[in-house]
């Protein structure tokens, strides 16, 4: 599944020589199936996707099974694929998600804030403040046990409740959460309106906050065709860190207006066409999302993997 010498790799100037993919297809995409996808079959995608080279796999996540119930088997899961040569983070809501997390071995964490209040309440059932609250003594003690941890910030570009969200609102709580403790952060465009302006103007505010752009990853949604551009905008500043989605998985069960995730194969042909190394093999990766199609019963909407695959049809 590969096009000879394509895409032309042609470097420019200003942009990190290597990118690290965090992958969410696993939990972020899957989570926003109608049905469960079997343990065996994510297991499977996981397997998958770390032999087509991706080093950091967002495996799933340990909330309350009655609120994502796509996602109810993570203690069965994790177990199954913890032997692989890759990162497997996982989603942990408070503490009891994160006991849940620990117990079987999780070195590395994510917790899940917004940047309005709005969105706290869809997703979280809390005001903002009250979540940081609830964030502030897992983080903790994810730290004291040595584990990474990553904090994703929701709706950084616009709210569908709110509309636009002031830079300012989401630089406090990004604050907030490096303060905590937080080794990362995602800025997530959940609902995928941001543009380019947009991001710079957030990140540059962010390096004002004193949060280094080395500590900052970017979640763009592809709602509206912007996501390539943001994630551009994004790597023009420094960034180095590029969530994406197999095969373009995903969306969010508590913004309906949310579609797709940036999907990973869209992503690695721009980067290997600016020279950026990954790590990542493109057939392979088209490969696995058209597998996890077959499994979903629907094609995939990434357009690369449409088009490779299509080409060796």
């Amino acid at each position: 599944m590969s096009v000879e010498g394509l895409p032309m790799a042609v470097p420019a100037e200003g942009l990190p020589a290597r990118v690290r993919i965090y992958e969410v297809g696993a939990r972020d995409g899957l989570q926003n199936e109608k049905t469960a996808v079997p343990t065996a079959v994510k297991a499977e995608f996981i397997r998958r996707l770390a032999d087509a080279g991706l080093t950091t796999i967002e495996a799933t996540s340990f909330v309350r099974p009655e609120w994502v119930p796509q996602l109810a088997d993570a203690e069965e899961l994790l177990p199954r694929v913890k032997d692989l040569d890759a990162a497997l983070p996982v989603l942990v809501p408070n503490q009891r998600g994160l006991d849940r997390a620990l117990a079987l071995g999780a070195r590395y964490v994510a917790v899940f804030a917004s940047a309005t209040e709005s969105f706290a309440k869809a997703n979280l059932n809390r005001t903002l403040e009250e979540s940081l609250a609830v964030f502030e003594p897992v983080v903790r003690r994810a730290k004291d046990e040595g584990v990474r941890v990553r904090g994703y910030v929701s709706m950084c570009f616009g709210d569908p409740w709110e509309g636009p969200v002031p830079l300012a609102q989401v630089a406090r709580v990004c604050v907030a959460l490096r303060d905590m403790g937080c080794d990362e952060l995602s800025l997530g465009d959940t609902i995928g309106v941001a543009t380019p302006g947009q991001v710079r103007a957030l990140l540059a505010l962010l390096n004002e906050r004193g949060v280094p752009t080395d500590a900052i990853g970017v979640h763009f949604h592809d709602t509206y065709g912007q996501a390539l551009a943001n994630t551009l905008a994004a790597l023009q500043h420094g960034v180095s860190t590029v969530d994406a989605s197999a095969g373009g998985l995903g969306g969010c069960p508590y913004a309906k207006s949310a579609t797709g995730n940036l999907a990973t194969e869209d992503l690695v042909w721009m980067l290997h066409g600016l020279g950026i190394e990954t790590g990542a093999d493109l057939g392979r990766l088209t490969a696995t999302s058209v597998w996890m199609a077959e499994q979903l019963g629907r094609p995939s909407p990434s357009r690369t993997v449409r088009a490779l695959s299509h080409k060796d049809q």
